[in-house]
């Protein structure tokens, strides 16, 4: 992770005085971090961010006078900053966690619930490598932000070919569930069946399914073992489980299992990745979009050496151009492709399957 020299300025913003001390103190005691400012909401932090020019501001998801989605979609087309949300564990508090992800925000931790001693400990460590994370992430495309737009519905139904018996495997981290919906919103509706894992906790990525079968034709859901992948649906991994497709004669299925971390993440896009290069081979389309580490990188390089078409987002669209970076370097994506441009790629190497 190549962060910057100097320490990262903080703002912090939440209701609750109590939650504000505890955080600056707790992400304020690690030598890479500077809490400039603490404010109780977001009329507060407009002056503070204009103020203190904060690197990175963390964000409560629900406060009273205005929540941190409406506050997100304000700042961000004038003040791109990078945010990470602190979110409850409430159904609400996830839903809007969802919605501030759609709004800009970077990435997000739960706030604890049981054994709030050693629960606490553990956010303030992944909130502290959040926070060094959106210090290098690039929200600058915030302010002139390619909006996803439905194609014209010629382009959405546009003829694919046989596409039950080929797949398209997507992996995503940090600043990956706008690029996906994005994506998505552009794809013909009778594409073949897409694979998807955005590491994100159990409890969030129902919710994020629920969101992408909301704004899409493409149908969408959160995976199950057993389900079956199919043209036209979408099956995003749940949070603490790996997905892995398998084969049954004509017909791929996915598995949806507990399991250690691999590259870090459980789920894991490399898990999926090597799955899809076992059971798909040369009937595959792989996708890497943006995210912080290597996860998938490995996989993506045994997809391609299987036959499968592969392709990774480039690094000026990129919130964080780790993943796609390291599978490129590595020689597991073909070519670096613009997010906006994305889609049409997909389209015309699921096309080229089997024709070469």
């Amino acid at each position: 992770m190549n962060l910057p020299k100097r320490r990262i300025r903080l703002l912090i913003v939440d209701d609750s005085p109590q939650v504000r001390r505890i955080l600056a103190e707790g992400l304020g005691a690690d030598p890479a971090i500077e809490v400039v400012a603490t404010a109780p909401d977001p009329y507060a932090a407009r002056d503070m961010i204009v103020k203190y020019r904060p690197d990175v501001m963390t964000l409560d998801v629900e406060m009273p006078r205005m929540d941190g989605v409406e506050f997100l979609r304000r700042l961000m087309p004038q003040y791109p900053l990078p945010v990470v949300m602190v979110s409850s564990l409430t159904r609400q508090g996830k839903r809007i966690t969802i919605e501030a992800l759609a709004a800009g925000a970077v990435d997000f931790v739960a706030k604890p619930t049981d054994n709030l001693a050693q629960g606490l400990e553990a956010m303030m460590l992944e909130l502290r490598t959040k926070v060094k994370i959106a210090s290098v992430a690039n929200v600058s495309h915030y302010k002139g932000r390619w909006q996803a737009a439905r194609a014209a519905g010629a382009d959405r139904a546009s003829a694919i070919g046989e596409a039950a018996d080929k797949i398209i495997a997507i992996g995503a981290s940090t600043g990956g569930t706008e690029a996906i919906a994005g994506i998505v919103a552009k794809l013909p509706v009778n594409l073949p069946g897409i694979v998807i894992v955005q590491h994100m906790p159990a409890g969030f990525t129902g919710l994020f399914a629920e969101r992408l079968n909301a704004i899409n034709a493409i149908s969408a859901k959160e995976a199950a073992s057993g389900d079956r992948i199919l043209p036209g649906h979408i099956l995003v991994a749940p949070g603490g489980r790996h997905l892995r497709v398998v084969r049954s004669g004509a017909v791929y299925k996915v598995s949806c299992e507990e399991g250690d971390k691999v590259c870090g993440h459980c789920p894991s896009v490399e898990v999926m990745m090597q799955s899809v290069a076992e059971q798909a081979g040369r009937n595959a389309v792989g996708v890497m979009l943006t995210g912080m580490g290597s996860d998938g990188a490995a996989g993506m390089v045994a997809m391609r050496r299987a036959g499968a078409r592969t392709l990774a987002q480039d690094e000026a669209s990129c919130v964080v151009f780790g993943m796609p970076g390291e599978a490129f370097q590595r020689g597991g994506a073909e070519r670096l492709v613009p997010l906006e441009r994305i889609p049409a790629e997909i389209v015309r190497l699921v096309r080229q399957i089997g024709k070469g």
